[in-house]
């Protein structure tokens, strides 16, 4: 009894946040949220949120944004493997589900305002989806490593420069699925500028301008970002496991 006790009294001193979301993200006080109406869904809504002591609260507007061009699929994140539903897969042209940190920035510009670790991209900057590469999921300088290693990448970042002005990856921002580059399990998920408002990605999460914009001067490197891409149907069967906002 005397040991019950103790464990009880430990357990009431506890912070909320440490007793109801032991996981990897419980540190974050941003979150990026993206949900669906199911796996086939190409549209979505984003919403962000700051979490104060154990709580999250919802900030600024909600957006549309697009995802994979057939959907979404469980990707390689920080949250755990989900063994029902479709599995992310190289080509696949589904966005990664799941809880995801927040990478570096980028765009075409040298320099921009954000907070964020940023990135000016080049002509000579891709993103090597070529899965039997040792550079597989990784953003390589082509003068760099040379022209063989990024042989076959479809993803070079200066869009503009190599797809006839095209402006999806003015501005965007890495979002790190399959980190450790596990061969065949998808690449190169950035969010990024959508072509129009209906208009499916490779396996990215697409959005306005300004929706990017926005963002980019919110998002804050010290506060350990995430990124949560999930359809509805599985937000609300993980919410409290996993300490997510309310849906």
């Amino acid at each position: 009894m005397p040991r019950l006790a103790g464990l009880l009294a430990l357990t009431l001193t506890l912070p909320a946040a440490a007793v109801e979301a032991p996981v990897p993200w419980s540190v974050s006080r941003q979150m990026v949220v993206v949900t669906t109406d199911g796996w086939d869904a190409t549209q979505g809504t984003l919403r962000t949120y700051v979490r104060e002591g154990a709580s999250w609260t919802a900030v600024g507007d909600a957006s549309p944004v697009v995802i994979g061009k057939t959907g979404s699929a469980w990707g390689v994140g920080l949250s755990p493997p989900q063994p029902d539903g479709p599995q992310k897969k190289e080509g696949d042209g589904r966005s990664p589900a799941g809880v995801f940190r927040i990478g570096k920035a980028f765009g075409y510009a040298a320099t921009n305002a954000t907070a964020m670790p940023y990135m000016g991209l080049t002509a000579s900057d891709y993103c090597v989806d070529v899965d039997g590469s040792p550079y597989y999921n990784q953003l390589v300088d082509e003068k760099k490593v040379g022209e063989q290693a990024v042989a076959g990448a479809t993803e070079p970042m200066r869009r503009d420069i190599h797809f006839q002005g095209d402006h999806a990856y003015r501005i965007g921002f890495v979002i790190e699925h399959n980190p450790e580059g596990k061969k065949g399990q998808g690449s190169c998920i950035f969010a990024h500028l959508w072509k129009t408002p209906t208009s499916g990605t490779a396996g990215c999460t697409a959005m306005a301008d300004d929706v990017m914009e926005r963002l980019l001067a919110w998002l804050d490197p010290t506060k350990k970002p995430v990124f949560v891409l999930l359809p509805r149907s599985e937000y609300v069967r993980l919410h409290d496991a996993w300490n997510l906002p309310s849906p």
